[in-house]
């Protein structure tokens, strides 16, 4: 358990890598949700605005989220909603029982497009209506799991697009338009600048779809010139988003793809721009079985969200280096290696970063040999502290520390610097070598170099660490089983770890481990065979 004093020094170590304006509006939110909360009724009048004659969305759009297979509508109007995997009743909107996580998915509102595309018209209504009138009736503004930022992003885009099949022409419509423009307002006035990243382009999502709704081209200029400074910053050279969570790099490129679908022909150059560079490189790291590599933090992501964002074309055979993300996709034969040089996190989001430097996965076909633990829960606590750490991805740990100070739910400390010192592709084979720094500031200094070299016939994993001194090393490879090593210069024992499956879902996997204590210099050299695997 960490001490008052260790996390008073955790803290330090994280917030002086945020810039000065993040924590003055983190301040300004905590104060206004505290005056939303003391005076509702008061600051839900103020931040209402009037409602259009002709409120709605330019016919023919159809956003992601309305394209993607969705939830049982029989399941709906019984009165039950599966979220995260989870069953639970729908209708108790203040229950406090499931996870905060599983709470912000329930007022997200974005289950109910199942409700506009039941081919039954008035069932589809009927349900929503109930269930409209249920939260209005239960909720109260300003209380955090329904009306944090996030969610009220979420929940906005989702009524704007559901409003002409469920809500046009009922008797709620004009409730339910007023509450929309409190959402505009709300939104405007709580920008997750504190935060920034995935969750400040959802907000400004959220805005633009409410501006072109409510024919405010006032809220659409703005919070564009807004988002065009946030793709510049967020979406890298390379084409990847800047948390470096392949799963949240789906999720913002989908919010770009809506917005830019939405302007249509007012959609500005750079929009549809950044979406086809982030297509490409979405296409350059799916794994050979079609699936979304869960790096950093993230769920499985549906192959039907990955379909609908329309990835480019895989990675060539032999190497490709994305190199403001760091990563390093190795194809030979029927081997596959994602190889992670990257830094943990951008230095003022440390969210969604897992301390996982010089990590990698490897495929034979499309099966996975050489995986990661994954993650399974945002929860505070040890399983989330465990599954962020260094001991579950396949890399190498020393004395027992993490990589990148990983702490609480979402901080960091220090952080892994990384570097990628030569590549080759050649007739010898697919060769990257790179190299972190994140257990310097361990007595001795030591310093992590890996090399794979990939061939037809085997992934070659050399390990080294140079500095002073005595340490205690180990050496994982997740999901892998002991057939799968035909060389090791050291024992490699068969373990077990839990493993991510999705959300609250977790496995028993295989894990090889090397341990040893060890004087420096070290090196250490394991050899995976690329070929029987059918």
């Amino acid at each position: 358990m960490t001490s008052r004093k260790q996390t008073l020094v955790l803290t330090a170590r994280t917030v002086r890598h945020l810039r000065a304006s993040q924590v003055a509006h983190r301040l300004r939110l905590r104060a206004q949700r505290q005056i939303v909360r003391r005076v509702p009724v008061l600051a839900a009048g103020l931040l209402s605005r009037q409602v259009p004659a002709t409120p709605g969305w330019p016919a023919g759009f159809v956003p992601v989220d309305a394209r993607l297979i969705g939830h049982p509508v029989d399941l709906l109007a019984a009165g039950r909603i599966r979220l995260l995997g989870q069953e639970r009743p729908l209708g108790d909107w203040r229950s406090t029982d499931p996870p905060q996580i599983w709470r912000y998915h329930l007022h997200y509102w974005d289950w109910a497009w199942s409700l506009a595309g039941d081919p039954d018209r008035l069932r589809g209504r009927a349900v929503f209506a109930r269930l409209f009138a249920a939260w209005q009736q239960q909720t109260r503004f300003g209380e955090w799991d329904e009306w944090s930022p996030y969610v009220v992003s979420v929940r906005a885009w989702s009524w704007c697009g559901q409003y002409d099949a469920l809500v046009r022409g009922s008797d709620r419509e004009h409730e339910f338009l007023e509450l929309l423009t409190v959402h505009a307002g709300y939104l405007t006035a709580h920008l997750e600048l504190d935060v920034g990243g995935n969750h400040l382009i959802k907000n400004l999502k959220g805005l633009i779809g409410l501006g072109v709704f409510l024919g405010d081209d006032r809220l659409v200029t703005r919070n564009l010139r807004r988002l065009e400074r946030e793709v510049a910053r967020q979406v890298l050279g390379d084409g990847g988003h800047a948390e470096r969570a392949p799963a949240y790099h789906c999720q913002v490129l989908a919010d770009l793809i809506d917005v830019d679908g939405l302007l249509g022909a007012g959609s500005p150059g750079w929009l549809p721009a950044a979406v086809e560079r982030m297509r490409r490189w979405l296409g350059l790291v799916l794994l050979p079985d079609g699936s979304v590599p869960l790096l950093n933090d993230g769920f499985p992501v549906p192959p039907d969200l990955v379909r609908a964002v329309q990835p480019g074309p895989p990675a060539a055979e032999g190497l490709t280096v994305l190199p403001d993300t760091g990563l390093a996709v190795m194809r030979r034969g029927r081997g596959h290696v994602l190889a992670d040089f990257g830094p943990p996190c951008p230095d003022d989001l440390p969210a969604h970063a897992h301390a996982d430097t010089l990590g990698f996965l490897l495929h034979v076909g499309d099966t996975r040999v050489v995986s990661e633990v994954g993650t399974s829960t945002y929860a505070p606590g040890a399983v989330r502290a465990a599954e962020r750490g260094t001991q579950a991805h396949s890399t190498v740990q020393v004395d027992g520390a993490d990589s990148t100070e990983v702490w609480g739910a979402f901080r960091a400390a220090r952080r892994a610097r990384a570097s990628l010192l030569s590549t080759a592709d050649d007739s010898s084979g697919v060769r990257v070598v790179a190299s972190h720094e994140g257990y310097r500031r361990l007595p001795g200094a030591p310093v992590h170099r890996r090399t794979w070299v990939l061939t037809a016939d085997h992934l070659t994993v050399i390990d080294e660490l140079v500095g002073r001194g005595e340490h205690d090393v180990a050496v994982r490879l997740h999901g892998t089983q002991p057939g799968a090593v035909s060389r090791s210069t050291g024992p490699l024992a068969e373990e077990q770890a839990s493993a991510a499956r999705g959300w609250e879902d977790r496995l028993t996997a295989p894990v090889l481990v090397h341990r040893d204590r060890v004087t420096l210099p070290w090196r250490f050299e394991v050899e995976i065979s690329t070929k029987g695997t059918a």
